[in-house]
């Protein structure tokens, strides 16, 4: 699964989703995390009603599980759950190592639902429709 902090410095989850410098990008599961890269951006990032400086950042992340985040806005959150990216504020700056240390206790554990859902995001769902349907090969109703 791969998670994205938004990051001034590159160590500490310390920025605001729109204005972030940069975003760094980590693969982490049960066993560990792995850096992937890091997303620069430049120019005008501070608050002013422009939305264009979102697009980089959600097509930066979007194969992205998790965002952590400083703080993020309405509309940078609504686009970033469109995106089934589940958006995480941390309460204050928080050093990148210590989330993913602690996202990969969470891993090797019993993961709440909505992180197992999160876990799931790029691979193709499958069903096993011997479960779902009764033994008389009939439907029950309800």
């Amino acid at each position: 699964m791969k998670v994205a902090f938004a990051t001034q410095d590159l160590k500490t989850v310390d920025a605001h989703f729109g204005w972030a410098r940069n975003i760094a990008i980590y693969e982490i599961g049960p066993e560990g995390s792995r850096f992937l890269k890091s997303v620069a951006f430049s120019g005008d990032l501070q608050e002013d009603g422009n939305e264009d400086k979102l697009a980089p950042k959600i097509e930066a992340i979007k194969d992205c599980a998790i965002l952590y985040v400083a703080a993020i806005g309405g509309s940078g959150a609504a686009r970033v759950v469109a995106n089934n990216i589940h958006p995480m504020k941390v309460s204050q700056p928080e050093p990148i190592t210590d989330l993913l240390a602690q996202l990969t206790e969470v891993l090797k554990g019993t993961p709440p639902p909505w992180l197992r859902k999160a876990m799931l995001k790029g691979q193709e769902r499958s069903f096993d429709f011997e479960d779902t349907v009764p033994a008389s090969g009939s439907a029950a109703v309800a």
